[in-house]
Parts: C-alpha cells; structure tokens; sequence
C-alpha cells in the first residue's frame, strides 16, 4: 500500500516585483536634479533651475500615479525620498554655492549645508511622522518648495542679468532660511484636500486661466514670487493659530508617550 507524499508545509515565497509606472516618473524627477546637478557645474545655471522646476512637477505626479493606479508601494515611497533628497536637497544647495556662494568662503558652504542637512533632518522627520500628522498641513516648509525658494531666486536674477555686490550675501540669506524653515514645527497648507474630482464653478475655470495667463508674463517672476508667498505664509498661519487659540502642533496622536511630551504644545 502506498501512501501519497505529504505537501510541503513552506510555501514557495512569491517574489515581490516593482510598479513601474509611479517609479519610471520618480526617476524622471530624479534625472532632474541630477542634470540641474550637473548643468550648474557647467556653469548653466538657468538650465540647472529648470531641472529643479521640472522635477518638482514630476514629484506632485508620481504619488497621484500610484494612488490613481493603485501601483502603491513601500519600495516608492523610499524612492520617492531618495529621489526628493536629491532634486531638492543636494541639487538647490550645489547650484547656490556653484553660483555665488563659493565667494563667500567657508561662510558659503556653511549656508549650503545648513540647507542640505535641513533637506535630510525634514525628510526623515515626514517619514517617522506620516500616520500622526494632520493631512492637511506641511510640517515646516516642504522640500520641494524650499528648492524652488532657492532656484527661482537663481533663475530670476539669471534671467534678468540683475547685479548687486551682496548678491551673494542675500543667496546666503535666502538659503539659511528655506533651510531652517523646513525643520521648523510651523503649518504650510498641503492642498492635499482638494479633490480634483470634484465639480467646481465655472468662475475657477476662468481663474485658473488667467492664472496660466499670468504666469506666461515672465515665468521666472511670477513663480518665485508666488514660492515666496508660499514661503511666508506658513508663519503668517502659525501666527493666527496662536492668536484664536487654536493648537500649533500638527501631531495628531495622544500625550501620553514620554517621548511625545511637548509636541502638543
């Protein structure tokens, strides 16, 4: 009498393969930063802030891509941040010391790590934070913003040919400051709220518009001043908050861990 084998308790592991869609545009904002990396050590810094820009529109692309395709993954969000440090972390800090800040000394490449590391510090701190923040706000300015703080600055007075003997000084400047505004606890709106599937009126059609239509001016202008805006605006909503009482902190969990006390305050 012969019995049958026995199945093999351990089932076979199955291998894990990577969505392409979301991480072929990933890579995309990648090359972006690499090739602003570049072109500035080319001394083509008008084409080097051009990749930062272009970057960052494929950044606000990827996470819709896989959330609309549902191709999330773990393996993107870690490509995305990889991605992220580099567009908006190493690149804008290379590009404004290649420019001007190298003038400067050790004071210029002590401003261009100050934002390097606050790229680092404030990616890091998004990843630990993500399930207990409040959606609806940035904790301190976001990365991609910050580097358009420091490239628009870049692209406008390379594109006006605008020249002032503390140029660099005021590089410097801007730079300590979308740095450390990243790794601050103050609110910048995510818009990570409006649903672009919604119907809305014809009248924002219409501002929508005359907003591409605006921007067409001079897009170097009209695209850093609206980053500087953003920039500020964050401060100008921690100020109101404080003012109607209303909490400053965008941790969302409980106050009893001893490692959350004081972020409630």
């Amino acid at each position: 009498m012969t019995t049958s084998a026995s199945p093999d308790p351990t089932p076979t592991p199955r291998h894990k393969g990577i969505y392409v869609l979301p991480n072929l545009i990933t890579l995309a904002a990648l090359f972006g930063g690499f090739y602003a990396i570049v072109m500035s050590m080319n001394g083509r810094f008008d084409l080097a802030t051009i990749g930062i820009f272009a970057a960052m529109v494929l950044d606000s692309l990827d996470g819709r891509v896989a959330r609309l395709t549902n191709t999330q993954s773990a393996f993107g969000e870690q490509m995305d941040s990889l991605s992220d440090m580099v567009s908006f972390g190493a690149a804008p800090a290379l590009i404004a010391y290649e420019w001007v800040l190298r003038d400067l000394g050790r004071w210029g490449w002590i401003a261009a790590f100050v934002y390097v590391s606050s790229a680092a510090l404030r990616l890091a701190r998004f990843n630990v934070n993500t399930a207990v923040v409040d959606k609806r706000y940035f904790q301190g300015l976001p990365s991609p913003a910050a580097a358009a703080l420091v490239a628009g600055f870049i692209w406008v007075v390379v594109d006006t040919g605008f020249e002032t003997p503390y140029l660099a000084w005021a590089t410097f400047g801007l730079t300590l400051y979308a740095g450390l505004t990243m790794v601050t606890n103050v609110p910048f709106y995510s818009f990570k709220d409006v649903r672009m599937k919604k119907s809305v009126p014809f009248a924002v059609m219409i501002l929508l518009a005359l907003g591409i239509a605006v921007i067409n001016i001079h897009p170097p202008t009209v695209l850093f001043g609206g980053f500087i805006l953003y920039g500020l605006s964050g401060y100008g909503l921690y100020i109101w908050r404080r003012a109607k009482g209303i909490q400053t902190s965008l941790i969302s969990t409980s106050t009893e861990e001893p490692d959350e006390a004081g972020l409630h305050d």
